[in-house]
């Protein structure tokens, strides 16, 4: 099984939005994308609540059968999609991918 986990730290305004609303666009994409991508088999994203200098705004967890599925996952159009929204509106971004 693959986990690849993804955090932003998002911009305090982009596209003329507020962090907030851009956040809230994030989730409407990502959590459209199970529906659609077969190879994807679990997907959170959550905003955090707590206000410390070393913490990120979001996060997306999810799980892959396969390396292979994740990468059908990461080339997928409606992926791609919501990561061309996403890389406009955030300051900074981290990632972890493993195989359990």
């Amino acid at each position: 099984m693959i986990k690849h986990l993804v955090f932003w730290r998002l911009k305090e305004e982009a596209l003329g939005k507020s962090g907030e609303e851009n956040a809230k666009e994030i989730a409407r994409l990502l959590n459209a994308l199970p529906a659609e991508i077969p190879e994807l088999k679990k997907l959170e994203f959550g905003m955090n609540f707590v206000d410390a200098p070393a913490a990120f705004d979001c996060a997306l967890y999810t799980e892959f059968d396969s390396k292979e599925a994740l990468d059908i996952y990461q080339n997928h159009p409606l992926h791609v999609e919501a990561k061309n929204f996403i890389v406009q509106v955030v300051s900074d971004r981290a990632f972890v991918d493993y195989e359990l």
